[in-house]
């Protein structure tokens, strides 16, 4: 699953995809992609009779798992942050509750149902058409938005000197006239079910190809003369001619309908009713409308699209993206990881300057960077340098310590922000007390408990108070943006690189 669903999304942030090459490797692709439906039908075969998760369960756990589709309106990267509509409410919705949130990017619905029903995920927020066939599959919540679909076609090539009859004469208009056309739409989409019951209202053939990308990656082929048709949500397509001023979205091929998320149909409704209750609710707030303005009415979203930072298209966080590889590769850690920590203590600002006096990209004291050897302002890459020295300083500590490598991360970032010491510190308190020291989440508590002099006081504590709230929130805000991260951005451009040239 997770081979094929990172396949496909290679895919889509490919901006040089030529959709008429990928008819002619059809063949062989369908295979790959049928393995990986096959994956998640047989999950979906077995967890619509076994799988048990509602809402007390996910309250149990600690997490709501939700997946939600990559594209740029829902879900996304910009300047190194994760963004978009359904995120954003996602997010919303479990600060809401109390939870943490966990996101599964899957841009394909019926892969999203094999998840969601063998019990991988707890949701679907993927601003599914509510019709007839998906409520056999699901059960829906309150509507999140609605919307029509419509055509895309291109204008004629000189259209800006045409007059708006003219342009509309050299169109399609009337559905009646989509007969005979062939139209592409994302494989197993509401647009593909649209398409056929089109066909058999105006007793006519559409040539329908379904092909398994997003429809926004369809809009561009679209816009760049790849292919003459496809259809998609009004919503997404208003956002889109903001990108592509070529292309015509004027022609509707359905009524308005309904977009919600979706929950399984066995074991849901505790999470059922408290999703349509806070749904019902935030939608009458200026927050909701503020946010469903930021994402489908606003001027820079052709700005956001087209920045060297937008992740989905160009794999980037930031400027620094080479350096941040070349010195993750001296501390064995994932760039994307090194990166998310950048993130946190700079916001890739070369020039951020603390309050304590630290410096630069990776937040380093003077005297850090003196003990390397480093001159911390003389140059972005001496600042990474010497964070790197630091952080492989710090692994030489609990390294040893902590034999399990995932938990060890936990530890090393606490470290590079409170400093060694009291992580220690709250280490030996949480041995003094029978509990396992290895465990990041017991020795969060006993950093949080530095702050209360029974405790900085002990014997075993050799760097006195500390407030630990900064530093236990440090680790997770990194691991989260990391996650988004993997969800979005490669681990490595050769083997993108790889996939792009074999299509």
């Amino acid at each position: 699953m997770y081979l094929c669903s990172h396949f496909w999304k290679g895919c889509f942030t490919n901006t040089t995809f030529l959709i008429k090459r990928f008819l002619i490797l059809f063949s062989f692709l369908v295979l790959i992609f049928i393995s990986c439906s096959d994956d998640h039908s047989l999950l979906r075969t077995s967890g619509e009779a076994e799988v048990s998760a509602d809402l007390d369960k996910i309250r149990k756990k600690g997490k709501l798992v939700a997946i939600t589709d990559f594209n740029s309106t829902n879900y996304f990267i910009y300047k190194g942050e994760p963004m978009g509509f359904n995120y954003e409410l996602l997010r919303a919705f479990a600060d809401n509750i109390g939870i943490d949130l966990e996101i599964i990017t899957e841009n394909h619905i019926e892969h999203a149902l094999g998840m969601l029903n063998s019990g991988e995920a707890d949701l679907i927020a993927i601003g599914i058409t509510v019709n007839s066939t998906r409520k056999k599959e699901m059960l829906f919540t309150e509507p999140i938005d609605e919307t029509r679909q419509v055509l895309i076609q291109r204008k004629p090539g000189n259209w800006r000197n045409m007059t708006a009859m003219a342009i509309d004469k050299r169109l399609i208009r009337n559905q009646l006239d989509i007969a005979g056309k062939v139209v592409y739409v994302q494989q197993g989409s509401s647009h593909a079910e649209r398409m056929r019951t089109l066909s058999q209202e105006i007793g006519d053939s559409i040539t329908i190809i379904e092909v398994p990308f997003e429809s926004e990656q369809l809009i561009k082929n679209v816009a760049e003369g790849e292919i003459d048709f496809t259809v998609c949500d009004e919503n997404v397509a208003q956002v889109n001619s903001t990108y592509y001023p070529d292309i015509d979205i004027n022609t509707p091929v359905s009524f308005p309908q309904k977009l919600a998320w979706g929950v399984r149909k066995n074991d849901s409704d505790l999470l059922l009713k408290e999703l349509n209750r806070w749904i019902a609710s935030f939608k009458n707030t200026q927050s909701f409308a503020l946010l469903h303005s930021k994402y489908f009415r606003n001027s820079r979203s052709s700005t956001i699209v087209r920045s060297d930072y937008y992740a989905l298209s160009t794999g980037k966080v930031s400027k620094y993206d080479d350096l941040i590889r070349q010195f993750s590769d001296t501390i064995n850690w994932d760039w994307r990881l090194l990166a998310s920590l950048i993130c946190q203590e700079s916001r890739f600002d070369s020039e951020a300057t603390s309050w304590a006096g630290a410096y630069g990209l990776m937040q380093v004291l003077p005297e850090t960077g003196e003990r390397f050897g480093i001159d911390i302002t003389s140059s972005p890459k001496n600042n990474i340098k010497a964070g790197a020295r630091y952080i492989n300083w710090l692994h030489s500590i609990y390294d040893q310590k902590v034999p399990d490598e995932t938990e060890r991360i936990n530890f090393v970032l606490a470290s590079y922000n409170a400093g060694p010491g009291h992580v220690l510190d709250a280490m030996k308190l949480a041995e003094k007390n029978g509990i396992d020291a290895t465990k990041w989440v017991n020795v969060e508590k006993w950093l949080l408990k530095k702050s209360d002099p029974k405790y900085f006081n002990d014997a075993v504590v050799k760097s006195g108070y500390f407030r630990g709230t900064e530093s236990v929130a440090f680790v997770s805000e990194i691991l989260d943006r990391y996650e988004h991260y993997k969800n979005i951005i490669p681990a490595e451009i050769m083997k993108q690189e790889i996939v792009r040239s074999g299509r």
